[in-house]
């Protein structure tokens, strides 16, 4: 049997590496996913890109250059439509440039707060780009529908999970357990 191919999973976000690490494992994908923690640092890209497709590119292009090994890079983010859009590919940075996943949902709770039950639709988007040591690459975009809370619920996942209940769910996606988002993520 080969040795697995190695893939940089070019993010810092521990809750991502433990998610993407059991998927993988799940599937019998032969991949042995290595993190930025793994790897000598360099300095990561800003993320400018106007969508998530673009910043994902951006990261796993540097990503590559930097460490000459495959890279697959996300960008992901809370899509509100009463918000439109946003915090979009601000998601992380949404309460400010030292922001942290409790002042992000904060303040997204905060911004909703006069906004009735029928008009908190929402999505989770992720764009996952893949770079081969050739170059070549694969991008896929995927959106996660459903609804925002008024208060936190669950304990499980990370970001804004807590508020997103995903269509069909009456549970939040901090809610559910592993297996049950990843099944979905």
């Amino acid at each position: 049997m080969p040795d697995p191919v190695a893939v940089v999973l070019a993010t810092r976000n521990a809750g991502k590496v433990s998610e993407l690490r059991r998927i993988l494992a799940e599937a019998g994908a032969g991949v042995r996913l290595i993190s930025l923690a793994d790897v000598t640092p360099y300095d990561e890209p800003v993320e400018t890109g106007a969508t998530f497709a673009a910043n994902a590119l951006l990261k796993a292009h540097a990503c590559l250059v930097a460490t000459g090994h495959a890279a697959v890079a996300d960008d992901s983010g809370l899509s509100v439509e009463a918000l439109g859009g946003m915090p979009g590919v601000l998601s992380a940075r949404w309460s400010g440039r030292h922001a942290d996943d409790a002042t992000n949902l904060a303040l997204v709770l905060d911004q909703l707060a006069d906004v009735p039950a029928d008009r908190r639709a929402a999505a989770f988007v992720c764009a996952a780009a893949y770079v081969a040591a050739d170059g070549t690459e694969h991008v896929v975009e995927a959106h996660w529908d459903g609804q925002l809370t008024r208060e936190p619920r669950g304990q499980n996942g990370f970001g804004y999970d807590p508020i997103f209940i995903p269509r069909g769910e009456r549970r939040t996606s901090a809610e559910l357990t592993a297996a049950e988002k990843d099944a979905v993520s």
